[in-house]
């Protein structure tokens, strides 16, 4: 089996690499550990990258370097004439992965889309907390629980979603990484053992590649599902291998030890270009990287202090030294390559002296905070520490001592999400499905708050708007709310709004079938590597 061709002792590994005839592995140069292997508590690209991605499926998915959503578990669904009411018809013969720890005796089914869903949903529900913590980020920031009445399972194959509202965005949602479908036998089996926790670390799917074994912050590996639905995979067996430093994956790519890496650093970008033996595709990012400001606690609560707070940072500085080419400056939440956009917004100008005046108007002297920085570096951020060390030089200069904080990543998206955070905290997002309503109402929205919303800021104005937009079919007329919406954004200045990345992918030659994608997904189904 493949499963037992991952399990090699490490010279064999290193054997892979130099092309020896043992399976066809490729290893990617991942930049950080997942937080879990159940994708719908999470909302980081990375812990995407290593659950839904290669382990999943969703009842629609996109197709490759697009938006554009087909028939994954679900075959084909029909909408009510109201928009009410979305039936799926599921795929037949689907089924779920034979590992160490779980045998199937079934197929995938209905019960499986049900339970995947009212998990997340339902308060009573034995899954909705099952594990110290766990928390339905994506679910909640995207009203999810307000918009479902009802899921209903017609028969085996057929399951059909009620909805209290019509939801323009809803069948693409349904193809976001939240939305993968977990095996309810394997839950049930946890759950008669008391090993519910299990649900995260050792998972089940339907997905191109099957889960082995993770080793914590260094390497998860993968084998390739030889019953998986959509075909065996081109390759045998993928390893992720942990490798935060961006430096440090250039030196591995280039020295043969992986095959694809993310996020290099810009400055790399040259050396990694000349290497007779990488690719370096790039693409235009949709993405935004920002500063959020906790609006519910003083003195950021007072909008005269964020505007004055985003007029003190210089983002020529931050694209020149933290970009280096590969960025444009943000002046909005959604970037300027996708529909919605407000190209008439005027941005914050850059002006320390204006920026000092109007602290102290606003009766702020001495101001000390916290910036809190990533750990990782992201397509929206490359290098937050730096970004952070320019911005608290920023704000010195018009008075305000600022403090830089740290953290493990996964505890960094945990605490940062607290509504009681102290500090204004960097990040970012990369959009999910081509939609605003993904950046607007997830990272904004009320619902939001104490989840995605890290400014913690609810505004009934800009929620009304957004909330319209959702229920509204007409793409023009959603256009015109989203503008406003963001109208509303940039007077009350939740977050600075810093960057618009590049995105880079350097790979070797040998890769072949990879595939770039604008909403920042690391996928490798039905990649390559030549002999």
């Amino acid at each position: 089996m493949k499963l037992m061709k991952t399990l090699m002792t490490a010279t064999a590994f290193v054997a892979v690499l130099s092309g020896s005839a043992y399976a066809k592995t490729l290893v990617y140069c991942s930049e950080g550990s997942p937080e879990g292997f159940d994708p719908a508590p999470y909302t980081a690209g990375t812990t995407f990258d290593a659950s839904s991605r290669p382990i999943y499926n969703r009842l629609v998915q996109f197709k490759k370097g697009s938006s554009e959503t087909e028939p994954g578990l679900a075959e084909s669904y029909e909408v009510s004439a109201d928009g009410l009411e979305y039936t799926f018809k599921l795929r037949h013969g689907v089924k779920f992965h034979t590992t160490d720890w779980f045998t199937p005796t079934r197929e995938f089914n209905a019960d499986d889309v049900v339970f995947s869903f009212e998990r997340q949903w339902k308060a009573d529900h034995p899954w909705y907390a099952y594990s110290a913590g766990i928390s339905w980020e994506y679910f909640n920031s995207m009203s999810m629980g307000d918009l479902l009445k009802d899921i209903v399972k017609v028969d085996d194959y057929t399951v059909k979603f009620v909805l209290n509202r019509p939801e323009a965005p809803f069948i693409a949602n349904l193809a976001m990484d939240f939305a993968s479908i977990l095996s309810k036998e394997y839950a049930d089996k946890l759950e008669a053992a008391g090993t519910k926790e299990l649900l995260n670390t050792q998972p089940v799917g339907t997905g191109p590649f099957q889960f082995v074994n993770y080793q914590q912050d260094a390497v998860i590996r993968y084998a390739s599902f030889d019953d998986y639905w959509g075909g065996v995979e081109p390759i045998d067996d993928l390893v992720f291998a942990i490798t935060t430093d961006g430096a440090v994956r250039a030196q591995k790519l280039q020295a043969g030890e992986c095959h694809v890496m993310p996020y290099p650093n810009p400055a790399d970008l040259d050396m990694l270009r000349a290497d007779p033996n990488l690719t370096v595709m790039e693409q235009e990012g949709l993405n935004i990287g920002y500063l959020a400001y906790n609006t519910q606690m003083p003195p950021f609560d007072k909008v005269e202090v964020r505007k004055a707070l985003n007029m003190a940072i210089n983002k020529q500085a931050i694209l020149d030294a933290v970009f280096q080419g590969a960025g444009v400056a943000a002046k909005n939440p959604i970037p300027p390559t996708m529909w919605g956009y407000n190209d008439a917004i005027q941005d914050d100008p850059y002006d320390p002296e204006a920026a000092k005046k109007m602290l102290a108007d606003a009766g702020v002297s001495n101001l000390s905070m916290k910036i809190w920085a990533m750990p990782v570096a992201r397509p929206y951020n490359p290098d937050a520490r730096r970004m952070a060390e320019l911005i608290q030089a920023d704000f010195a200069a018009v008075g305000v001592t600022a403090e830089i904080v740290s953290m493990e990543w996964g505890e960094y998206l945990a605490q940062s999400s607290a509504i009681d955070r102290d500090g204004a905290v960097l990040l970012g997002w990369t959009g999910d499905n081509g939609d605003p309503d993904n950046f607007l109402a997830v990272l904004l929205g009320c619902d939001a708050v104490g989840s995605a919303n890290r400014a913690q800021w609810c505004n009934k104005e800009f929620d009304d708007l957004i909330q319209k937009a959702k229920v509204t079919s007409d793409q023009a007329e959603r256009t015109k709310l989203y503008e406003e919406a963001q109208v509303v954004f940039k007077r009350e200045a939740p977050w600075a709004t810093i960057a618009h990345s590049v995105v880079f992918m350097p790979m070797s030659k040998k890769v072949t079938g990879y595939v770039m994608d604008p909403k920042g997904t690391h996928a490798f189904d039905g990649v390559d590597i030549a002999e």
